[in-house]
């Protein structure tokens, strides 16, 4: 048995005390005899020998009293549980050949981020205990989150993620830069990014497999996903009577490079040319990254505090029948 705030029976001798000082520090009230031989011979009765039981009750209420609040527990044996984590690094394009209208939610047509930052949102979801940053680029690269375990701040700076928040193009090596330098300082076990681009790297002064080498030197390993249908895509633009249209567009994809990134890195490269692939790709990730970093021991406790409290309130209940009854004083 223990208890979870031992501390409180500290009071119990300390109050015990000063309840049994203040009642016998009080005199008895008396009556004044010329000669007490009218009394020799007689003897106490046993109402007069146990006068002092509900006094000793209400001692026993408050003992068990303290003794509830201070949480009285058995501990259980211990059941292990096992947490795992990792440090990742999201990195996410937002150049402008995002707002293709290539992809569905709901079968209905929507631009390429959007449903990436669903998709973004499920994944880091299940996700519970890692610590995940984000990194947004076009022409250069800025972070959006920096590693943090809160998911709600997280997917806050995700969902502001959006059109013209940068000069427009795709510097893939500097957001693979970026993303090294958040993970470099960690001790984390395993590290990895996650790239996603629709286009080809033509902004930024570090070329991509020059930022995928130091993040193999730093055990950083990538997964590279290619995202957008083949051919010709849906892309929304402003007619000259400010209408929204849309027009059928080429956007390439890198595929060498980001395989190379991939290879180079331990991870792997993945094509996403719908919302449903894009999906499984995630779903995919998720499984493969799974590392166990700490076993933990935690007790379970089989609480007594209601039955303590039952108890004191029985014995509260009995003092209080006594002390009306069989031990009642009459002034």
């Amino acid at each position: 048995m223990e208890f979870r705030t031992p501390i409180l029976l500290l009071s119990i001798p300390v109050l015990i005390t000063v309840l049994v000082w203040m009642r016998y520090r009080r005199k008895d009230m008396s009556l004044t005899f010329s000669n007490v031989g009218l009394f020799e011979g007689l003897s106490g009765t046993w109402r007069t020998r146990f006068r002092e039981t509900p006094f000793i009750l209400r001692l026993v209420v408050i003992t068990l009293f303290i003794i509830a609040l201070a949480g009285p527990r058995k501990p259980m044996e211990e059941s292990p549980s096992t947490a795992e984590g990792i440090d990742i690094m999201l990195l996410l394009d937002d150049s402008t050949s995002m707002a293709a209208e290539d992809f569905t939610i709901n079968n209905q047509r929507t631009n390429r981020l959007q449903v990436i930052k669903n998709v973004v949102h499920d994944f880091v979801e299940k996700r519970t205990n890692d610590r995940i940053g984000l990194v947004v680029f076009a022409a250069r690269p800025y972070v959006a989150c920096p590693l943090t375990t809160d998911r709600e701040w997280l997917e806050s700076n995700l969902e502001r993620v959006d059109f013209g928040l940068i000069e427009d193009g795709t510097a893939i090596g500097s957001a693979i830069a970026s993303g090294v330098n958040r993970l470099k300082n960690v001790e984390g076990k395993s590290k990895v990014m996650i790239l996603l681009t629709d286009g080809i790297n033509n902004a930024g002064k570090i070329d991509p497999l020059t930022a995928a080498k130091a993040a193999k030197a730093l055990g950083v390993r990538i997964y590279t996903i290619g995202a957008g249908s083949r051919g010709l895509v849906p892309y929304p633009t402003v007619d000259l009577f400010g209408r929204r249209v849309y027009q059928n567009i080429q956007i390439d994809i890198d595929e060498d490079t980001l395989k190379k990134i991939a290879e180079l890195t331990g991870g792997q490269y993945f094509r996403a040319t719908d919302t449903d692939s894009l999906k499984a790709i995630y779903d995919q990730i998720d499984k493969l990254e799974k590392v166990k970093i700490e076993e933990l021991g935690y007790r379970q406790y089989e609480e007594y505090f209601d039955k303590v409290l039952l108890l004191a309130l029985l014995v509260l209940l009995l003092e209080v029948i006594l002390g009306r009854t069989v031990f009642l004083k009459i002034p």
